[in-house]
């Protein structure tokens, strides 16, 4: 769907690169198509899963699996998978987009994110033909349900330390598995296991595909948890379970490599389902502020709820931007692959795995806005919003496990960084040359330009800007600290926030800038406002964490001269602020409804 003259950009890439709005896609391009499915998916929420909210926290019998079978029928579960095999076959911005639709349906979307996610990829992904024939059809309808067995008591962020062991048997025609997994989601229904196990004393994990009758095989109860009450979790027993060898998944140790892949998909599909949830919660709130009186006068009318109900709807703009943005990256570099002749499956792990970095990214962004917007949305309801009578407060208790799967939100901080660095060092990305100009541009005299002649010259400037932040803060940090930089956990996380804020202000300004090419200036006048807004909020934010960093490596001359540097490179042109919010809360108000 993008169109660039340029040669694709990779993951990391947009901190050294100019990025065209051509070259990106935005929502409002959806297809037909692609609009139905949506449709499909939000009328099946609220059909089949919002009249039942209480009785699925209450985990009623058998009424989980009957909702994910009736998924199924309707062709949910399959999108992703190939028309051969029972699914859709459609591309992965279209699987983004239904994760999205189901993002509003609580423990019924971990449940279907699990299933369709960690529960099937690993298996359409990695296993043989005679694998992916006899599981992935069923899975595909619901017929089957899915879990992944990858966290221990002992290793949870790090996985690769598990303690399950896979011993051959003396015929050699079965792998004899003990151990325990804990946190599994959908344990309690599902059919198919994906194991994770060392084999004798190997160093890294191995997979394997088990089945809910396979002998040795038991179950913890139902885990009690603070949200998502109607998700299965259970801890999940190997006592000497005996797998035929053909259930191997891959080849013998790369069962880690299996995991991080499937996590790089689950954490931009995780930010998509909170993206759901984003929006669900803004037009629970409008629609609250709108029916509420106080003073004679619906809350709506006054200045601090439309701050609040601005706030909620800008962010979720600009997730939703970067989101779609980075999804169409991935499918460009998966059809470049699968052009090259490279199998559609491994096209589809590398094209997502090149982008690691937005993925982890996009996580961490997306699960901590989707915080902020339920926490506003509860103090909007007020009374009513403690109250277990409201969707709110399922919302606020639901929302809040997505800063800790698919990889905490420390962790992913970290990861981004890591990942980044490493591309550097490898030579796939020229980090060390754009950071050294930085060196030489904060001893030099500003060289302030020509005025912008328009509202997306200026805010390309800033954005530009905060790139340079990135470079100049990573790249000093990098030099000073060397080795131990790794160490460095808070100036890691500091650093990971300047490039999250600087990603997310150049995906508003570029779904903004096309919008206005497709659209007219007239009819993305609240967009325009949306995005000065965040680009605003991005620039102190990235003043904070670049202070932060700064301040805990650097010292004399040279932490001076940093330090006027991120003032520099943060420094946007003052306009009022809460005029720009106000326009998006009318926008929201009138719609009655989430409405970008």
């Amino acid at each position: 769907m993008s169109d660039s003259n340029n040669k694709a950009i990779t993951g990391g890439e947009f901190i050294i690169r100019d990025v065209s709005c051509d070259e990106i896609f935005i929502p409002e391009e959806w297809t037909e198509e692609q609009r139905m499915i949506a449709q499909t998916c939000q009328d099946f929420v609220e059909q089949e899963v919002v009249p039942n909210l209480d009785r699925i926290d209450a985990m009623e019998e058998g009424l989980m699996e009957s909702i994910v079978e009736k998924a199924g029928e309707l062709g949910v579960l399959g999108i992703s998978v190939p028309e051969d095999l029972g699914g859709m076959g459609m591309d992965f911005a279209t699987s983004m987009l239904s994760t999205e639709a189901l993002g509003q349906a609580h423990s019924f979307s971990v449940a279907h994110g699990a299933h369709t996610g960690i529960g099937t990829l690993p298996i359409l992904y990695y296993g043989n033909e005679e694998q992916r024939k006899k599981y992935i059809p069923k899975l595909a309808t619901g017929e089957w349900k899915a879990a992944y067995c990858l966290t221990e008591p002992s290793s949870g962020s790090d996985a690769n330390s598990a303690k399950t062991k896979a011993e051959l048997s003396e015929d050699g025609k079965h792998w004899i598995i003990n151990g325990q997994k804990m946190w599994i989601t959908n344990a309690g229904f599902a059919d198919v296991f994906t194991v994770f196990a060392k084999i004798d004393d190997d160093e890294n994990l191995s997979a394997f595909i088990l089945e809910k009758g396979m002998e040795g095989i038991t179950l913890n109860p139902e885990e009690k948890k603070l949200g998502i009450k109607g998700s299965s979790t259970r801890q999940v027993f190997f006592n000497n379970v005996k797998v035929p060898v053909e259930n191997q998944l891959y080849e013998r140790g790369k069962g880690f490599k299996i995991a991080v892949n499937i996590l790089n998909i689950g954490r931009i599909k995780l930010a998509g389902g909170v993206l759901g949830g984003s929006k669900g919660v803004v037009t629970d709130s409008v629609n609250y502020a709108n029916e509420r009186n106080q003073f004679g006068r619906p809350i709506s009318k006054y200045g601090a709820i439309k701050h609040k109900l601005a706030h909620m709807a800008i962010k979720c703009y600009a997730v939703e931007s970067a989101i779609y943005r980075a999804t169409q990256n991935i499918d460009d570099a998966i059809n470049s692959m699968a052009a090259g002749g490279m199998d559609k499956a491994e096209a589809t792990l590398k094209g997502i795995a090149s982008f690691a970095p937005e993925c982890a990214m996009l996580k961490v962004v997306g699960s901590e806005i989707l915080d902020y917007v339920v926490d506003e949305g509860v103090q909007i309801h007020g009374g009513m919003g403690y109250s277990a009578e409201t969707r709110i407060e399922r919302s606020y208790r639901d929302a809040r496990i997505n800063r800790i799967f698919e990889g905490t939100n420390e962790i992913n901080r970290m990861l981004t960084v890591d990942m980044i660095l490493k591309k550097a060092m490898k030579g796939e990305l020229d980090l060390m040359g754009p950071a050294m100009a930085i060196v030489g541009e904060l001893t030099s005299i500003p060289d302030f330009g020509d005025a912008p002649s328009n509202v997306f010259e200026e805010y390309h400037g800033y954005v530009k800007k905060f790139k340079k932040a990135i470079l100049m803060v990573a790249g000093a940090a990098a030099q000073k600290l060397a080795m131990t930089l790794a160490k460095e956990q808070e100036i890691l996380m500091n650093i990971a926030d300047i490039a999250n804020e600087a990603y997310m202000a150049e995906s508003v300004l570029l779904r903004t800038e096309k919008r206005v090419k497709l659209l007219g200036e007239a009819d993305s006048a609240v967009q325009i406002e949306m995005m000065k807004a965040y680009i605003w909020d991005a620039s102190n934010k990235i003043n904070d964490a670049g202070r932060d960093a700064l301040v805990s490596f650097a010292e004399g001359d040279e932490l001076k001269m940093m330090l006027m540097g991120i003032k520099r490179y943060t420094k946007i042109d003052p306009f009022n602020i809460k005029e720009s919010r106000r326009v998006v809360a009318q926008a929201v108000i009138d719609a009655n409804k989430y409405c970008f």
